[in-house]
């Protein structure tokens, strides 16, 4: 760790200098171009800790020369560290946890943390966990939990074939639809119970956005009854195309840092609610509760509602549009222009950028040698991009503070916009707000920016094919954009987790996606290791599920994710698999048929 300072110094929470000194082995430098051991995310900028030389770790009140860490320094370790930016005690369950503050002439600069992974780390050729996405409407609209019998049985046969833990989505809408700050968590408080019972992790998800209107959507979930009211009384709080539609899936960016909402701001309403999540929950927090996917915009993904698809306004594979006119977003496009001396340019979004259902060579803006290449392009796409990209630094630099530790980790969630990725422009993943071209590289500065909050970028597509996808002319190719998002993510040094963005059970699939979890490229050398995904969510659990077929192939797909390869001689890999299928028979049955009935 390259401090200016020769000595850094700080504490071990419950632990003595003697012992601090005694797990120093655990701590380890590997050189490139396996994955760093050491990673690093600070208050003001991401740190790739590549030079080590310089650094002393020690834990109060004593203190440890640099000369003292150079020989401590074992390259054999199999752990690894990460730091990340703190300003209060915490400790991780399972695993050691130090505060760190870098001393210069005795004035305490910054405060970092440092995890220290132990034995249980997974490694490079480690296996990849795998989560089970929870339904939709897992909790009622008055905050029960909706057929608990489904989901019991559900939970036992999950915890039966393997499966790490479940995801669930924390609504918004359910949660504090009684007024604001006024929380109801009595459904989610059923599942966690659940969950404990049968020894499964939890993924939860902060789900600020509507349900209803995305793709996968089943059911109608929509923003706070007290929220909507506000919105009827100001439509501009929410997304806006050029001819005027208002979409209510999220509230406008626009207006994050606004007191709109009954006196607060948005991005106060997503850190209330956040902070009583935290405080109801603290007894499962790092014990049940591992992950907090922090909701960032439609469908919970860092992105703008660039293709809906309710009341058929947008259909696949169409370039979607741009959500910059609501009066919020236009006043900050054209201050903007007029700090660049373009008055013009801040008049609104580009004239010639077609509609939702549009290929990108029926319009002016996308075609190959459009408009989007030129100063004004670059300065509306630039603008656009950055706002979201600051959208995200807002809300997670909130969730940081909020649960730094309490033992769960932090994540955020990109959407995959693979189609047209073949094309110069890249036109649906503009609209998107992802500034991503042949010739610039739009994923780089969002891993970067998940960095400096030691967020998981979690991504979809693993379970697709180019060859899969059609119509050719739209140029697909979630292959390719996995392999950009992996590399941007290794260069940020992030971990990545995995989605599969369509529901689908087939061994084909689930093959595509043990291949695609060890994150390797092209590109890369046979010398090149790199640790696989960190972990895998399942889209999704249904009655679908544990029909014989498809439970017979999710079964198999557990145990490959879990030996990290695809391939065991057929003898063993069948029987193994045949017994755990034979071990669960009465619990899918009995999920299955629970899951049929409310």
């Amino acid at each position: 760790m390259a401090f200016p300072s020769t000595t850094i110094s700080g504490s071990l929470y419950g632990s003595s200098s003697e012992s601090m000194r005694s797990m120093w082995p655990d701590i380890f430098y590997k050189s490139s171009p396996v994955r760093k051991g050491i990673q690093g995310f600070g208050t003001d900028s991401f740190h790739g800790f590549g030079n080590l030389e310089g650094s002393a770790l020690c834990a109060s009140p004593f203190s440890i020369s640099c000369d003292e860490w150079r020989k401590k320094k074992d390259p054999i370790s199999l752990t690894s560290a990460v730091l990340w930016s703190s300003s209060e005690p915490s400790f991780i369950s399972g695993d050691k946890l130090f505060e760190f503050h870098e001393v210069s002439d005795g004035i305490i600069n910054k405060k970092e943390y440092m995890y220290i992974e132990t034995s249980t780390s997974r490694g490079t050729s480690g296996g990849v966990p795998v989560y089970v996405m929870l339904p939709l409407d897992s909790v009622n609209s008055n905050s029960t939990l909706n057929r608990p019998r489904a989901m019991n049985a559900s939970m036992r046969a999950l915890k039966a074939a393997g499966v790490e833990g479940i995801m669930v989505d924390i609504w918004w809408g359910i949660v504090e639809m009684e007024g604001p700050e006024l929380y109801n968590w009595g459904g989610y408080r059923e599942i966690m119970a659940l969950a404990r019972e049968h020894g499964l992790k939890v993924q939860a998800v902060m789900s600020f956005h509507q349900c209803g209107g995305n793709v996968g959507d089943c059911c109608w979930i929509p923003l706070p009854q007290w929220v909507r009211k506000e919105i009827d009384a100001n439509p501009d709080l929410v997304y806006t195309d050029k001819d005027g539609r208002r979409n209510y899936e999220y509230l406008s960016l626009g207006c994050d840092t606004l007191p709109v909402l009954n006196g607060r701001t948005p991005v106060l309403a997503y850190t209330d609610f956040m902070r009583n999540f935290r405080d109801e929950f603290s007894d499962y927090l790092g014990d049940v509760i591992v992950e907090i996917q922090v909701g960032l915009g439609p469908a919970g993904e860092l992105r703008y509602p660039a293709y809906p698809e309710m009341n058929n306004t947008w259909q696949f594979p169409g370039i979607g549009e741009f959500q910059c006119y609501d009066k919020y977003m236009l006043a900050n496009l054209q201050a903007c222009a007029r700090q660049v001396g373009q008055v013009d340019w801040g008049k609104g979004g580009p004239h010639d950028a077609g509609h939702y259902k549009q290929f990108p060579y029926d319009t002016g803006f996308f075609h190959k040698d459009g408009s989007w290449n030129t100063p004004y392009g670059e300065f509306f796409l630039e603008w656009y991009s950055g706002n979201l990209l600051q959208h995200g630094e807002r809300i997670l630099s909130a969730a940081e503070s909020i649960f730094r530790g309490t033992g769960a980790k932090l994540s955020g969630k990109v959407a995959g916009i693979h189609w047209h990725y073949g094309s110069s422009s890249h036109p649906a993943e503009l609209t998107a707000g992802y500034y991503n071209t042949r010739m610039r590289d739009g994923y780089l500065p969002i891993a970067c920016m998940f960095g400096r909050h030691g967020v998981t970028l979690n991504f979809t597509c693993f379970e697709m094919r180019d060859e899969e996808q059609c119509p050719f002319s739209a140029r697909c190719s979630p292959e390719g954009l996995l392999r950009q998002v992996t590399l941007a993510a290794r260069n940020a040094n992030v971990p990545l987790a995995g989605e599969n963005a369509l529901m689908r059970f087939d061994e084909g699939a689930h093959n595509q996606v043990v291949k695609n979890s060890r994150l390797t490229c092209l590109q890369d050398n046979l010398a090149d290791i790199y640790e696989p995904m960190c972990s895998f969510t399942f889209l999704r659990m249904s009655e679908q599920l544990f029909q014989s077929d498809n439970w017979h192939h999710f079964v198999q797909f557990v145990q490959q994710m879990a030996e990290g390869r695809s391939f065991h001689p057929w003898e063993e890999t069948n029987y193994a698999i045949e017994s755990q299928v034979h071990a669960t028979q009465l619990l899918i049955h009995e999920a299955e048929a629970a899951m049929m009935f409310k």
